[in-house]
């Protein structure tokens, strides 16, 4: 059984503030897990490896856009998304052979940040709530 946390308590578990906890969950990137009698938002406490999850993103630039649009596809959507992946690499590899040396300087950082991502991606618990 998964304990329930008031915002406050989750929000300091999580390590951010009650406000990031109300705005991730106008977002759609949280939901509580109910209401007490009185009103009062109660969250699971397995939600904080989302919040992490979030908030690692975020440092990586990705927008809480771009986080909510991947964390609320369906999981159908992601052999598209690898594909396509596959493919964006392929094509970033072509590039770079192609490319003239004053562009080799952004190709190694884009692929800089592709591997970053990719990195974060194979850090995910499988047991990590995504929806």
């Amino acid at each position: 059984m998964t304990s329930l946390l008031r915002i406050g308590e989750f929000a300091a578990q999580a390590q951010v503030s009650p406000r990031t906890v109300d705005y991730y969950t106008g977002l759609g990137l949280l939901a509580p897990a109910e209401r007490t009698a009185g009103g009062y938002r109660l969250y699971d406490a397995t939600d904080i490896a989302r919040v992490h999850l979030i908030r690692q993103l975020e440092a990586q630039g990705l927008s809480l856009e771009e986080i909510t649009t991947a964390l609320t596809a369906g999981s159908g959507d992601i052999d598209d998304a690898l594909a396509r992946l596959d493919d964006d690499l392929k094509l970033l590899h072509a590039a770079a052979e192609t490319a003239p040396t004053e562009v080799h300087g952004l190709l190694t950082l884009i692929s800089a940040r592709i591997h970053s991502l990719i990195t974060v991606a194979l850090q995910l618990p499988p047991d990590i709530p995504l929806a």
